[in-house]
């Protein structure tokens, strides 16, 4: 028996994608991730104060040379904490994003061997699912604590059942694809098939959502900061710091601009960068 091809991609199609990210909504948004990123990283080598200093006769000062974005209401520099709660939003969204992608890809991936099992595993997202994000996180910090290992965890429970059904849904659409079919006819095992033809092209939404999910867990950082279920003082986020500027904008309104301004900013370089990938797979 004469063995089958596997399925070329169009020149095109493999073309446009990474031309999606050279100009228009993909190159804005990977420039608006990566200066945020680079402020986080590079940024607290330029301030001289530490995010956790308390200085001296420095209570709840206006923007000057020495403080571009004032001072807190503890006296501490809030530059110096913006970029330092820069890196734990990053921190977050590219660990607890990652490790959720992965545990709900598998299970969406191992649940489409055995009926049974795909009915459980459903029927377990469709609880975590039932669960509003933010109500999810008040009882899972009620039993954890609070603290940024619990928003990374909250992260991730919310992320699982995201991916692990948009995953499945790829696997079982790609598997009766002819090329995988005709796969299996020519001998190829069920676990060597999903690894060579299924999961390969099953991958695409997985990425798009990815970049969307990013974003979402900057809202969720926040969300929780705001209840009081986030990042524990005095550790710094870009929820924790706009939390505590909303009790002083009539004394320094750029205490809540400045982390307001790059959470936007994030959260816009994410959206564009999961627009693009979505319509380089159009």
């Amino acid at each position: 028996m004469t063995a089958i091809a596997e399925p070329v991609e169009p020149v095109e199609v493999a073309i446009a994608r990474p031309r999606a990210f050279r100009r228009g909504k993909g190159l804005v948004g990977l420039v608006l991730v990566a200066l945020v990123a680079a402020a986080g990283l590079i940024g607290p080598l330029l301030v001289s104060w530490d995010p956790y200093e308390q200085i001296a006769g420095a209570n709840l000062l206006g923007p000057s040379a020495a403080h571009p974005l004032g001072t807190d209401d503890l006296n501490r520099d809030v530059l110096a904490r913006l970029l330092s709660g820069i890196r734990v939003d990053l921190l977050i969204s590219f660990t607890a994003v990652p490790v959720g992608a992965l545990l709900g890809c598998a299970i969406g991936a191992l649940a489409t061997f055995n009926n049974a099992l795909d009915v459980a595993v459903q029927r377990l997202f469709d609880v975590l699912l039932a669960f509003p994000q933010l109500i999810l996180a008040i009882g899972l910090a009620a039993v954890i604590g609070p603290g940024t290992s619990s928003v990374m965890i909250v992260v991730i429970a919310v992320e699982v059942p995201i991916f692990g059904r948009l995953l499945r849904a790829a696997v079982l659409k790609v598997r009766e694809a002819p090329y995988v079919t005709a796969a299996e006819v020519i001998g190829g095992g069920r676990r060597h098939v999903l690894w060579t033809h299924v999961l390969p092209n099953s991958l695409e939404p997985v990425l798009v959502q990815l970049a969307l999910s990013m974003s979402v867990a900057v809202f969720i950082e926040g969300a929780m900061s705001v209840l009081g279920i986030g990042v524990s003082p005095p550790e710094p986020s870009l929820g924790a710091v706009l939390t505590t500027s909303l009790h002083y904008l009539d004394l320094n309104p750029l205490f809540a601009v400045g982390p307001l301004a790059v959470t936007a900013v994030l959260v816009l370089g994410f959206q564009l960068v999961a627009q693009a990938a979505n319509a380089a797979r159009a």
